[in-house]
């Protein structure tokens, strides 16, 4: 169960939650294609004898490379949490050490977002709830958003 339905009031309504978008694992996605580049082309340019070592410890680091920022990045998008319900905005990390932080709607002032190009492109961006007193922190790599900002002032 996530952290937001364990949390609802009574009568409250889930209307959406956001996700990090796929892009976290952007530097696992670099260590396979590094990797992948360096094993094809050892292949090409080494001979039979070496090629063996070669490829293997290239195989084994990038593997490993790839595995620790793939893993790594999951677990952070696993841990991370920001839901709009119909009262209030609620953000979460955090596995053993839980960061929470929560904003009733009607204190909410504005959402800024922003969006760099490859953001535009890809559907990402970063989400800043600004509301009386204080704001919830920077959200980077949000997933859609636009909609979640919209989902957010709409009430």
């Amino acid at each position: 169960m996530s952290y937001a339905k364990s949390v609802l009031q009574p009568n409250e309504q889930l209307v959406m939650v956001g996700k990090l978008h796929w892009i976290i694992f952007g530097h696992a996605i670099l260590w396979l294609f590094v990797g992948t580049i360096l094993v094809t082309a050892e292949n090409i340019m080494t001979s039979d004898e070496v090629r063996t070592y070669v490829v293997s410890i290239t195989v084994v680091v990038f593997g490993i490379g790839f595995l620790i920022t793939f893993v790594h990045a999951w677990f952070i998008r696993w841990i991370t949490e920001f839901s709009v319900t119909d009262r209030r905005v609620i953000y979460k990390r955090g596995f053993i050490n839980r960061h929470t932080a929560e904003m009733n709607m009607d204190k909410v002032e504005s959402v800024d977002v922003d969006q760099s190009m490859f953001g535009r492109l890809l559907g990402y961006g970063t989400i800043h709830v600004l509301g009386t007193g204080q704001g919830i922190e920077h959200l980077h790599r949000i997933a859609h958003p636009i909609e979640l900002r919209n989902a957010i002032i709409a009430k």
